[in-house]
């Protein structure tokens, strides 16, 4: 019996493929992405970043939602169910001739404040925030792509070249692999930029490229953070000829002043200095949208209160998973009450470092069945990103885990039950299914869908990645793997 019917390949990255498919059982329409690699076993596919950060995270209105993972053990071939999204922030503001509505765009932030707030208090940075991976439905905005993704205790340095280069932060432009959460809050800032601009705002074409057009307009740091810098670098000149830099409020003249100083303090080129999601929460940009959260609250009596409420979702979080609270500090002010603080790593102060990965989108072609096994080694499956150094001690183990023995990074996530060769498990009721081999799901063949647009002015990428139709380019090295549904339906 075929669970899906496939409708159109809508991505492709090195390491996947991502396919719109229809419920054979009831009809609704899913994103699957399918696996290139090989896995030898459950404990292997258990152990995927991206299955261990989507169980994690889940549920959250905010984070895309992980239906079903099917996995054929004679083929060792895996693909990932998920809901199916109408578009992502790229196709939304690609070849728009005016802007995006302001209240629109500050439900669309606010949603992804609290998805990266909910993340990176759950002990996860996500590594390559980008347009293609943040995905809309309608008023609904919901982060994905969790393949690059790391634990905020693990051990620095990182992987270099995570991210893709238009949204890589300072630090991991200039150092080598010593960075942490903040790195997303810049790429939310370039992010934030972006929807409201209609243009990117650090559209290097190399790493160099890329570090000049910060400097041209944020202006050069001071020497102070240069040499905090470059005692973690071998790899960089910082011979920086000095310069104030335009400013980004001069490139945004029709935003409003909240705005931009929100866009501003998420780039903060120190970031010890960048503001947190928790603190873009709290900022007077989202005051409106705060207010009319508690007169909501206030309406409702607990019997029908919203399902989340992510207090008390983290408090049920650590004591059912043994989460200890995140640790640390250097956020001092402007923190909800009942919240835990800041995540740091706890031996590391705020510095992080390295960038890379990349994405872009995918062809539109139909294709039967799955794509031939890549089999290449020595890369995490999911991140598709090429790197400086081997990272034997980090990358390479592709769990969560860190170095904090009490921490989030010790969390150890069930493993995928095991009844037969093929094996499913359904991510909402947790029972598992016998399925046919993934090669025999069904192909519609008079429904091609197109979503890919090349832009290859975009990014510098040497592979795709991203959900739909996002082709980049980038320096550095490939995409996280094709996305996870950001697709039009």
């Amino acid at each position: 019996m075929h669970k899906y019917r496939l409708v159109a390949k809508k991505g492709e990255g090195t390491f996947s493929e991502v396919l719109k498919a229809q419920s054979i059982k009831n009809g609704k329409y899913v994103a699957i992405k399918c696996m290139k690699n090989h896995f030898d076993s459950l404990d292997q596919v258990n152990n995927l970043r991206e299955i261990q950060a989507l169980r994690r995270l889940s549920p959250h209105p905010n984070i895309v939602k992980l239906l079903e993972v099917l996995y054929d053990q004679p083929t060792g071939r895996l693909a990932l169910v998920f809901e199916l999204m109408d578009m992502n922030i790229y196709e939304l503001i690609r070849g728009r001739r005016h802007y995006v509505a302001e209240e629109r765009i500050k439900n669309y932030m606010y949603q992804l404040m609290k998805a990266m707030d909910h993340m990176h208090r759950n002990g996860i940075f996500h590594r390559d925030i980008k347009p293609e991976n943040i995905l809309l439905m309608d008023d609904c905005l919901k982060l994905a792509d969790f393949g690059s993704c790391r634990g905020i205790y693990s051990k620095q340095p990182y992987t270099e070249y995570i991210s893709t280069r238009w949204y890589r932060a300072p630090e991991c432009l200039l150092t080598d692999g010593y960075y942490n959460y903040k790195m997303d809050m810049w790429g939310v800032g370039c992010v934030f930029f972006e929807i409201v601009s209609l243009f990117p705002l650090f559209p290097g074409t190399n790493e160099l490229d890329q570090i000049q057009k910060i400097h041209n307009i944020l202006g050069t740091p001071p020497q102070e953070l240069l040499a905090k810098m470059k005692k973690r670098s071998q790899h960089m000149d910082f011979n920086f000829t000095p310069k104030e830099g335009t400013g980004v409020p001069k490139l945004i003249p029709h935003v409003n002043p909240e705005c931009v100083d929100l866009i501003v303090k998420l780039l903060a080129y120190n970031p010890d200095e960048r503001l947190s999601a928790r603190q873009a929460l709290r900022h007077p940009y989202f005051r409106d949208l705060r207010e009319a959260e508690k007169r909501q609250k206030a309406l409702m009596t607990p019997e029908v209160a919203p399902h989340f409420n992510m207090t008390d979702v983290d408090k049920t979080r650590q004591q059912s998973t043994q989460i200890a609270p995140l640790v640390g500090g250097g956020e001092g002010h402007d923190v909800v009450p009942e919240s835990p603080s800041e995540p740091r790593h706890p031996s590391e102060g705020g510095m992080a470092t390295s960038g890379g990965g990349g994405g872009g989108g995918g062809g539109g072609t139909m294709m039967p069945g799955l794509p031939s096994i890549n089999t290449r080694t020595g890369m995490h499956p999911m991140s598709d990103t090429h790197t400086k150094n081997s990272d034997n001690n980090n990358d390479d183990d592709v769990t969560l885990g860190g170095d904090t023995p009490s921490g989030p990074g010790n969390y150890k996530l069930p493993g995928l039950p095991g009844q037969g060769s093929n094996a499913s498990i359904d991510m909402n009721t947790g029972e598992d299914t016998m399925l046919p081999p993934i090669s025999n799901l069904s192909l519609r063949k008079n429904n091609t869908m197109n979503a890919s647009q090349s832009h290859s002015n975009r990014r510098t990428t040497t592979s795709f990645e991203g959900p739909g139709s996002n082709f980049a380019k980038k320096h550095g090295g490939g995409g996280g793997g094709g996305g996870n549904g950001g697709v039009s339906g």
